[in-house]
């Protein structure tokens, strides 16, 4: 078990090292810097001495070749420096920690809500498969899927905020937060992040209640499943205990690869709802060209990404006692 973790530990630095490289070479390559982006923005009647930006352009390391600069990015993480924002002013690690909080906020309890209701819809999918309940509801379900999320958004919104009034359209927080009381403030948030949180679930739920689905129809096909019917074991144990504990290893996978989403977010909910969260921030970080926090988010959801694989694979010797990596 030890030699396969370090195996995988040195496997998963030599991956971070590649990812990093190839990102912060096309992050470079795109048009313009984070000083002409700035230039952009600024009063077309003000300008700046050619001397003055040739000095920000050092001062900022982008008056050296992308290689270059990727080994001083590299060199300073490995110190646990993730630079500094250029038009932010700030540290990278000061703006991740100051984005993650929102993102989880949504993110944790959908996901929570998603598996709570998914396994169950599941269950009760195969059980009563092929009945008009079931095609019905994997009807629905297949609709949910099907529909992008940024359209449930905006339909959510017209509906809840605008015409009922019962929401907040957007943000994470009202105008008079500061003079609410403490249960007026957790109130306060909970409404905002209702109608997104709405809108991180229902895709997952769907999903995931299809992939469970799908994969007990297979293992409910085995012959240890006819054996232990004919043996008169009752339908709810043969659903739960025989086959649903053989779907697990599947079921990890996708646990595993859902671990990113937690700090990722989503780019396009998070702009349709203002939500301060990791989304934004690398939707910003992009616009504005800030390559040290676009490279810091980079490492942080790849290593999140690597780290989930190796979860899963850990994971999959507690679940399936066949399994093991002596």
């Amino acid at each position: 078990m030890i030699s396969y973790i370090v195996r995988r530990v040195l496997i998963g630095v030599l991956t971070l090292f590649v990812i990093t490289f190839l990102v912060y070479g096309l992050i470079r390559s795109m048009p313009g810097t984070p000083l002409t982006t700035a230039l952009a923005e600024m009063d077309p009647t003000k300008s700046i001495r050619q001397e003055d930006f040739e000095r920000l352009k050092r001062t900022y390391g982008l008056d050296k070749p992308w290689y270059e600069g990727y080994v001083v990015w590299l060199a300073n993480v490995a110190e646990g420096d993730l630079g500094r924002s250029i038009p932010r002013k700030q540290p990278v690690a000061r703006l991740i920690g100051e984005r993650i909080g929102a993102t989880l906020l949504l993110t944790v309890p959908s996901l929570i809500l998603a598996y709570v209701l998914s396994i169950p819809l599941g269950l009760w999918a195969t059980a009563h498969s092929g009945t008009l309940r079931e095609r019905t509801t994997s009807t629905a379900l297949y609709m949910l899927y099907a529909l992008p999320t940024f359209v449930a958004a905006l339909y959510l919104q017209l509906l809840l905020a605008v015409k009922l009034e019962w929401l907040p359209l957007m943000g994470i927080t009202s105008p008079d937060y500061a003079h609410m009381s403490v249960f007026g403030k957790a109130w306060d948030v909970f409404l905002h992040a209702l109608m997104p949180m709405i809108c991180f679930t229902y895709g997952s739920l769907a999903y995931e209640t299809r992939f469970i689905k799908s994969n007990m129809e297979e293992v409910i096909r085995q012959d240890y499943i006819r054996t232990a019917r004919a043996k008169g074991v009752g339908p709810v144990r043969v659903i739960v205990h025989h086959a649903f504990r053989n779907t697990l290893i599947p079921m990890v996978t996708l646990i595993g690869l859902t671990l990113p989403a937690l700090l990722s977010g989503a780019v396009i909910l998070e702009r349709i709802f203002s939500w301060p969260g990791m989304g934004s921030l690398f939707f910003e970080s992009l616009r504005e060209r800030d390559y040290p926090t676009i490279m810091g988010l980079t490492l942080m959801f790849s290593f999140l990404t690597l780290l989930g694989q190796l979860l899963a694979d850990l994971l999959y010797a507690v679940v399936d006692p066949r399994v093991t990596y002596s």
